[in-house]
């Protein structure tokens, strides 16, 4: 004969508490207003009964499921593992469960995501750069769910953001480079069709090259998508040609790890033979040997105020405010000033 497991409800808790059911709602809801000596009555009857509040009943009648989403390019890396951790913690203090999902670059998977969430009814997404169909923005305006966009900041763009300038970024990082006397310079940077962010970058070392009197058109580029293999062998690449750079700037930490990976596997010696950057800063950078100059990136702060803009544009019905955080030059053993 199967066995039927009763389930535990909220009088079984007031009930082995002691208390009424309003007292029990209130602990769960609202502890603060709940004086301790009967909170620690009804905590312990909810861990001993096994209770599990009514999610659904709550969500029905809050008008709200207290979950978030959100959509990363990819899992592969730790790009967005900080931001994401700070993201969700942030969430967690205010009460909401974060859901995550990957698109692996794909606009067409993103698009199901962003739907898929919908319908299970998020109350609110947290989207990476802007490039996506126009169609999927006027989808979430129909329906009227708070976006948020995190990891790029347009001052020009009608969708609220938290993030940072990564055009910007990615000049100052190319001035520094050619300050230090760097004229071939070579680029390894991410796919940018359907990527603002590697877009942003790529631009950004154009500009450094033309602020500073060089021609954009002699820079060579390899566009590939973020993994150290691919970063290993765009290097490898440039190291066939007749001339060589001197320096190799990459679009992120992760291809940066594969050039400086196979320039030791080639015997060459980094810095003195050739130079690497990165960009984002991510632990690897640091314990690289050597280890790598980037633009750090602050993952972790721009998690957390992601997640604090979010809840409050959930809660107030608001369209957003929009802030830019600022990023900053970690110059490190990877690069070397040329006599």
């Amino acid at each position: 004969m199967s066995r039927i497991r009763m389930v535990p409800t909220l009088e079984d808790v007031a009930r082995q508490a002691g208390v009424s059911t309003a007292t029990v709602s209130r602990c769960l809801n609202s502890p603060e207003r709940v004086v301790e000596q009967k909170r620690v009555k009804v905590m312990q009857a909810v861990e001993e009964l096994g209770y599990t509040p009514n999610f659904g009943a709550r969500a029905m009648a809050a008008k709200n499921t207290f979950t978030i989403g959100a959509i990363i390019p990819t899992m592969d890396n730790a790009i967005f593992a900080r931001g994401l951790q700070a993201f969700q913690e942030e969430l967690h203090t205010q009460g909401y469960t974060l859901l995550v999902a990957s698109s692996s670059y794909r606009p067409e998977i993103e698009a199901e995501q962003i739907r898929s969430l919908v319908a299970r009814g998020a109350d609110g997404l947290l989207l990476i750069g802007y490039t996506r169909d126009p169609e999927i923005y006027s989808y979430l305006r129909q329906r009227e769910i708070p976006t948020l966009i995190a990891w790029a900041y347009r001052n020009d763009a009608e969708q609220a953001c938290i993030g940072f300038d990564n055009r910007k970024s990615m000049r100052m990082l190319a001035n520094k480079v050619i300050s230090m006397g760097h004229r071939d310079i070579a680029v390894i940077s991410g796919v940018v069709e359907g990527n603002d962010r590697a877009e942003g970058r790529l631009q950004g070392i154009l500009d450094g090259l033309r602020e500073n009197g060089l021609d954009p058109k002699k820079t060579p580029i390899i566009e590939t998508p973020y993994e150290i293999e691919n970063g290993a062998m765009a290097f490898e690449q440039f190291m066939q040609n007749n001339t060589r750079p001197t320096v190799v700037m990459c679009g992120n930490d992760v291809l940066a790890a594969g050039a400086l990976r196979r320039a030791q596997e080639m015997n060459l010696s980094v810095p003195e033979d050739i130079s690497i950057t990165g960009f984002d800063d991510i632990e690897l950078a640091r314990i690289l040997t050597p280890s790598l100059t980037t633009v750090h990136v602050p993952h972790r702060e721009m998690g957390r105020r992601a997640a604090v803009e979010l809840v409050k544009m959930v809660k107030m019905d608001s369209p957003g405010v929009s802030e830019q955080l600022e990023s900053s030059l970690k110059v490190r053993g990877s690069l070397k000033v040329l006599g």
